[in-house]
């Protein structure tokens, strides 16, 4: 015959067991997601500054470039020589970038952008990094590689500044979908 001191014991050992499942559980679906699905990076200057100010975190979908390419326009998430980097995509594999008189230009024609925030486009005496490359010269963009900017030109340490400056694309870890910190904001394509 069993005492009542038992039962007790026996229904609060089962009780701690389905918590321990459920805490199991819920540490390797959190590692899983973090690890397959999600990046989740800190950005802590200002060089994407009209778009993430800093400091700022942002989620990043893992799966993004599954089945496509980085587009232009798109902000990645790429694993840098020390830290991760968040940067937009500029540049494409086989095309040609210059940036004379502080605009860049893809293949010869000026690109577009309605994203960037500083005296780049029209101050070119200000911004602390060279124009790279040089004017009146271009580089050509490898197979596999991206060519990437800050928005906050002025002061981005990005592909005009790095010895290397492409981005392989095995270093990109996703797209940027949303800043979740210090506002809630998403970002389209």
């Amino acid at each position: 015959m069993r005492s009542e001191a038992t039962d007790v014991k026996t229904e609060l050992w089962r009780e701690a067991l389905s918590w321990a499942k459920t805490i199991l559980f819920a540490l390797i679906f959190a590692w899983f997601f973090t690890n397959f699905v999600i990046v989740n990076a800190h950005v802590p200057t200002g060089s994407m500054e009209a778009t993430i100010p800093a400091p700022s975190r942002i989620i990043a979908f893992r799966l993004s470039y599954m089945f496509s390419e980085p587009q232009r326009g798109d902000i990645i998430v790429f694993r840098g020589e020390e830290q991760l980097l968040v940067k937009r995509v500029i540049g494409l594999p086989g095309e040609t970038v210059s940036i004379y008189d502080w605009r860049v230009y893809i293949d010869g024609e000026q690109l577009e952008e309605g994203y960037t925030r500083s005296a780049f486009d029209t101050r070119p005496s200000v911004a602390p990094h060279r124009q790279f490359p040089l004017a009146e010269e271009y580089i050509t963009i490898p197979d596999g590689h991206f060519f990437v900017l800050g928005d906050n030109r002025d002061y981005s340490h990005d592909s005009r500044s790095w010895a290397d400056p492409f981005v392989p694309e095995g270093t990109i870890l996703g797209r940027a979908l949303f800043l979740y910190w210090p506002r809630i904001q998403i970002f389209s394509r």
